[in-house]
């Protein structure tokens, strides 16, 4: 079984400036405060500009905010803390992406596009790298990957709070017809190796039972460009179908009406347990709401 989910959020961004807004948070009385910083490892690709009479990347209360100047695509962490000990973790935070302009008759192809999906909450993916053993992250986060390429022998994705009706199935393939390669297995069980050094060249993930959901994954194969795939079957596999997978990393989007306001998909009468992150996407905006 994965862990619980953090008191944090980890979002990936694409090559942009993004301004981080504090909306709102339940206790307005103390509310908590946002901590804004590149994951380890991405300070080189993206830098935080703040207000001139803030001291560090840190969001007080709501109504305030900072930007984000991406410069290559990298991932950034939103970590939420109460004010005081027991006090409320409920916050939204949305992240929005400012558009630079383009001069007339700029051509279309360079145009700056966020996909239209909601970013699913709760997905956990766990792989199994050599000499590092069991990794588990959230969703749209590598797996060892292209700057750290690294054989992943296994994998399992976890989604206990998926919405109802959805069905996700997944396997992996191995060199050589090796025996376990290709079953389709449910969310929760492993599939792979340990210990073998018997490495992945394959993976197939599957989502049914509700219409909108797809996924959304990434692979790097050893010695191979990396590969993106979308779609509710998905397929990653390098040139020849027997290069070692060395990165990977899955998400699970729900696809949006372009003109609708992205919500959480749960009933808003339902209380909001303290303990979770959310992040929603919108070709708007990036929202990520916490509580």
């Amino acid at each position: 079984m994965m862990g619980d989910a953090e008191q944090e959020k980890v979002i990936s961004l694409d090559r942009g400036l993004f301004f981080v807004s504090y909306k709102s948070a339940d206790d307005l009385a103390s509310p908590p405060h946002v901590r804004v910083a590149p994951t380890e490892g991405h300070e080189g690709r993206m830098e935080l500009i703040l207000h001139p009479d803030a001291t560090e990347p840190t969001l007080w209360a709501p109504n305030s905010g900072l930007v984000a100047r991406v410069n290559t695509p990298g991932t950034l962490q939103i970590q939420v803390q109460p004010m005081r000990p027991g006090g409320s973790r409920a916050a939204i935070v949305r992240i929005e992406p400012i558009q630079p302009g383009r001069a007339p008759g700029a051509a279309h192809s360079e145009r700056a596009v966020l996909d239209a999906n909601v970013a699913m909450e709760g997905l956990k993916v766990l792989g199994h790298v050599a000499s590092r053993g069991d990794v588990v992250v959230g969703p749209n986060v590598w797996i060892a990957g292209p700057t750290a390429p690294s054989r992943v022998e296994g994998i399992a994705l976890d989604w206990p709070e998926r919405p109802a009706g959805i069905d996700i199935r997944y396997a992996v393939q191995f060199a050589n017809g090796q025996a376990g390669g290709g079953k389709m297995v449910p969310l929760g069980t492993y599939a792979g190796t340990r210990g073998r050094a018997l490495p992945i060249t394959g993976v197939v993930l599957e989502v049914n039972g509700a219409e909108g959901f797809e996924f959304v994954a990434e692979a790097t194969f050893l010695n191979a460009p990396t590969l993106r795939a979308v779609g509710k079957r998905v397929v990653l596999s390098g040139p020849s179908s027997r290069e070692p997978l060395v990165g990977i990393r899955i998400g699970v989007d729900r696809i949006a009406a372009a003109d609708n306001v992205v919500v959480p998909g749960k009933p808003a009468q339902k209380p909001i347990d303290s303990g979770r992150v959310r992040v929603f996407r919108s070709p708007a905006r990036q929202e990520s709401s916490v509580g």
